[in-house]
């Protein structure tokens, strides 16, 4: 699960219940489990909730997912700490998320999270006044073979170098979603410039 942003960040201490949207997906994950193990549903509400929310969990919001699970708060506070893809405290309208694991690192991640500070006046784990832009770097996004790797909410952006920073985050300012996968044009996980091996496809026997 990661962190979709769609929403301005909620101020805390505002009142939280799910809307009917999350409402249904909520009691749709419910339903995958047998009576009396609801509270096995707590990741994927904890997930909607952050959804709803603005991209973090506010202590209402935490309040909210363990009255619907039936379960004490604490517990559920224990999961949304534990984890790095909840957020206990708001976060920009545009999360950028910049994985700087060693395969990342090896291609220059830490180039492309000095771009991000540079281009947005901030540094990692900070927002930008005015509220548009988070960064963080993270453990590994699981796209080494074209790192570096930069998630956005939903989106993950491959093979990523310093120089595409300004252009994606200025596409992100505007409102535009800039098309995911590699940046390069790299067919999935395929080498760079094109196959190297078994590029001689042989004729049929009898052909």
């Amino acid at each position: 699960m990661s962190v979709s942003n769609e929403n301005r960040p909620v101020a805390q201490g505002a009142p939280f219940v799910f809307n009917e949207e999350m409402k249904a997906k909520a009691d749709m994950h419910i339903a995958k489990y047998p009576a009396g193990r609801q509270q096995s549903a707590v990741m994927p509400l904890l997930d909607l909730a952050q959804r709803q929310n603005g991209g973090w969990l506010s202590k209402e919001a935490l309040a909210h997912v363990a009255d619907v699970l039936g379960m004490p708060v604490m517990r559920v506070y224990e999961v949304a700490s534990f984890y790095t893809m909840y957020n206990l405290a708001p976060v920009g309208r545009h999360f950028v998320q910049v994985c700087t694991t060693t395969p990342c690192w090896l291609r220059g991640s830490a180039d492309v999270v000095a771009a991000c500070e540079k281009h947005l006046g901030i540094g990692v784990g900070e927002t930008t006044p005015d509220g548009q832009f988070t960064l963080r770097e993270v453990e590994c996004l699981g796209a080494c073979v074209n790192a570096p790797v930069v998630q956005v909410a939903d989106d993950y952006y491959e093979d990523v170098a310093a120089t595409h920073v300004p252009g994606l985050l200025d596409a992100l300012k505007r409102g535009e979603t800039p098309k995911a996968g590699s940046l390069i044009g790299r067919q999935t996980s395929a080498p760079e410039g094109g196959a190297l091996t078994l590029k001689d496809i042989p004729a049929k026997q009898g052909a």
